[in-house]
């Protein structure tokens, strides 16, 4: 499988892939049966004051 993303300037590269490559993350996490709305362990990372 391939992700293709088309040319374009290099300064905007960045925010171009940022969209189909959290778009994968998030198909892999499905497919590998992860709770995408609560990961574990981001209680131990993210405090909420």
């Amino acid at each position: 499988h391939c992700l293709f993303i088309p040319p374009i300037r290099e300064e905007f590269s960045p925010i171009l892939a940022a969209l189909p490559l959290q778009l994968l993350a998030y198909h892999i996490a499905i497919k590998r049966g992860c709770h995408v709305d609560q990961p574990r362990n981001l209680a131990k990372s993210v405090t909420v004051e």
